[in-house]
């Protein structure tokens, strides 16, 4: 293991793009140290190379490399302060029609990761006297939307993973918090403002408004640094006190 660097470590899983690599960002922008975790693409290697960032690459599918990310990042760095977990994606899909390998990688990566990646990196959070677990969940984490079985059911199920850790990390110095925002501008919601566009014959302005926005009372989507913003503060000394929350970035979705 390396000698431990001055500054705090996080972890940022899902952290080349999107809501992932404005956190990554922000955190390093607050001084911290940052590991971004993904798929092993040269572009990804390439993008963390160019933000001064260090890449671990794993497929969150596979439980070794929950493990292993955990080691490299303590190794390469020197301990770990904060874990966010945040990669995941979307498949639409009606229920009969979904496939079972599918439901199982979409499980497994938005839910099973982030427990495993929890239990890895239990040990170091608390010896940092300062230990954070921050999980990137959704609005679908509270409300449901037909042809995403898979996705709200993982995003609900860490919502309860997010408030039982919290419970048992009070007494060891971290805190387990989650982050649930409504619709955020990134790359994947981009396609999939163009792809319901074409489907339903509309503008994507229309589709922003009339579809996305619908149940919000701001009529604009959130930028991945609005995410960042909120996770800067809830990894930092000054949320020593926030535990088990479930924070809602939702645009007034759920003021109804």
């Amino acid at each position: 293991m390396t000698d431990r660097t001055e500054s705090r470590v996080a972890l940022v899983t899902g952290g080349t793009s999107g809501i992932g690599l404005a956190i990554a960002q922000r955190l390093q922008a607050d001084g911290l140290a940052v590991a971004v975790l993904d798929l092993d693409r040269p572009h990804s290697r390439e993008l963390a190379e160019r933000e001064g960032l260090t890449f671990i690459g794993a497929d969150l599918s596979r439980r070794a490399d929950c493990r292993r990310a955990v080691d490299e990042v303590v190794a390469a760095l020197g301990g770990l302060d904060v874990l966010v977990n945040n990669a995941g994606f979307q498949h639409i899909d009606p229920i009969p029609d979904f496939p079972d390998d599918t439901w199982d990688t979409m499980l497994h990566v938005m839910l099973t990761a982030p427990f495993l990646l929890s239990k890895y990196a239990w040990p170091h959070l608390r010896r940092s006297g300062q230990g954070r677990i921050i999980n990137v969940a959704s609005i679908h984490g509270h409300v449901a939307s037909p042809f995403k079985s898979a996705y709200i059911s993982a995003k609900h199920g860490l919502i309860g993973l997010t408030r039982t850790a919290a419970l048992e990390a009070g007494e060891q110095g971290l805190t387990v918090n989650a982050i649930c925002p409504g619709y955020v501008r990134t790359p994947l919601v981009e396609g999939q403002i163009a792809d319901q566009a074409r489907t339903r014959g509309i503008t994507p302005e229309e589709v922003e408004q009339k579809v996305m926005l619908e149940p919000a009372a701001i009529k604009k989507l959130l930028n991945p640094e609005d995410i960042a913003a909120l996770a800067s503060y809830v990894a930092s000394p000054a949320a020593w006190g926030m535990t088990g929350a479930v924070l809602d970035i939702d645009l007034g979705w759920t003021a109804r």
